[in-house]
């Protein structure tokens, strides 16, 4: 896809900014932040009777585990749990996972942020905790 960006951004020199230069970009960027205009911006909203799957990802290389770099913290990994609207195919905001904490016990904060009435949300079967249902 390098032609297709180079053509579609632009860039100086005809060039694309390397992994790296992502990556520590993706990490100053506060996420909240940034999901919440995500969402506002496509005004993504569950109808009634639609299908919210959740599901909990480690981002794959999100962590900093040594310290070679002077210019880099080291940090834990990035947790997200994910809502999807299966039936239009969206996903809706995705929820920070605080690090010392687990997918189980931030679920119940983004079904109360969700607060929706009259959809059907579908969990994989490590989220089909007791306390959940309460």
């Amino acid at each position: 896809y390098r032609e297709e960006l180079i053509d579609l951004l632009k860039p100086p020199k005809n060039r694309l900014p390397s992994y790296s230069t992502v990556r520590r970009i993706l990490l100053y960027i506060n996420y909240e932040e940034y999901s919440m205009c995500l969402a506002k911006f496509f005004n993504v909203q569950p109808a009634s009777g639609e299908t919210i799957g959740l599901d909990g990802k480690v981002l794959k290389h999100s962590y900093q585990i040594e310290n070679d770099n002077p210019n880099s913290d080291s940090h834990p990994a990035i947790m997200l749990v994910s809502s999807y609207i299966v039936e239009r195919g969206l996903i809706l905001e995705p929820f920070e996972v605080d690090a010392k904490t687990n997918e189980i016990k931030a679920l119940p904060e983004l079904l109360k942020k969700l607060a929706l009435k009259g959809v059907v949300f579908a969990f994989d079967a490590i989220n089909t905790q007791k306390k959940l249902v309460n």
